[in-house]
């Protein structure tokens, strides 16, 4: 209990309701839009925040940008510019006074539980509320019917770069479902096999199941979703068929909790830049 409580209340206060939830389970999609993702040092970029049932469309509600956190190249946080929240989209502006590779990341955790009482499903905290030690003892029944408790964490990044990239903001910490580049996220082009690797707590996450959606689902007939599995290794061989914004989510569902929680739901979701052959 006092290892999950730690870990929950180290960073800020959970506020984004949508992220709350593990994010390839979600109905709607949080994603996140940079205007540019290869500049030079000095230049600016602006990047829009917002949920949607799909990724990119402007239609649903803005993201909360509270619990953001940007790396700069050389792994300290820096501040955006300019934040606002309007109702279907957040933007903020960041100036990439670094050469090398930002990451904007949304990272988010929390544990809920779910039992039945008196014939009715009951579920704590309610949504919104974080998870505290003291809340789950008191209104969580220590011999609850079919009691479950799951630990969800969930990442949403993108990733901009000055001048040459560099992996000083991408180093992977060894929890939950994360995404290091093996082709740079400068060097994604329509037409050449890209390879990423995805990590389970630092291992190689094998047998995964990853949707890629391109940008512009709002003028075609279906999402045009495409499903890959990253092999043995934990790799993923993509090929991309059109240049613009991508949208890539995975999530995993495992026994591998801290207590109080018996069970783990962990995601990502990543916005890549791929240019034109």
């Amino acid at each position: 209990m006092k290892n999950l409580l730690k870990h929950f209340t180290a960073g800020r206060t959970l506020v984004a309701v949508a992220l709350l939830l593990p994010i390839a389970a979600q109905a709607h999609k949080p994603w996140l839009a940079p205007s540019k993702t290869t500049l030079s040092v000095g230049q600016w970029v602006t990047v829009d925040a917002g949920v949607a049932t799909q990724p990119f469309v402007r239609d649903h509600n803005a993201l909360a940008l509270d619990n953001m956190v940007i790396t700069a190249p050389d792994g300290s946080t820096v501040q955006p510019e300019n934040p606002s929240k309007g109702k279907l989209r957040s933007s903020f502006d960041l100036q990439l006074q670094q050469a090398g590779t930002y990451k904007i990341a949304f990272v988010n955790s929390n544990v809920s539980a779910s039992w039945e009482e008196d014939g009715k499903n009951k579920r704590w905290p309610p949504r919104g509320t974080p998870f505290t030690a003291e809340g789950f003892a008191k209104e969580v029944p220590k011999k609850a019917k079919n009691l479950k408790v799951t630990q969800m964490s969930s990442t949403l990044a993108t990733y901009v770069t000055a001048g040459a990239p560099n992996d000083g903001a991408l180093k992977p910490v060894g929890k939950g479902l994360e995404l290091v580049p093996v082709t740079a996220f400068t060097d994604l082009y329509v037409g050449e096999e890209a390879t990423f690797k995805l990590l389970l707590d630092g291992k190689p996450a094998s047998g995964v199941e990853v949707e890629v959606i391109a940008d512009g689902v709002r003028y075609r007939d279906s999402m045009g979703e495409v499903i890959v599995k990253s092999d043995a290794q934990g790799l993923l061989k993509l090929n991309f068929t059109q240049p613009g914004l991508h949208y890539l989510s995975a999530s995993v569902s495992d026994k591998n909790a801290e207590k109080p929680a018996t069970d783990r739901r962990t995601s990502y979701a990543g916005v890549f830049d791929v240019l034109p052959p």
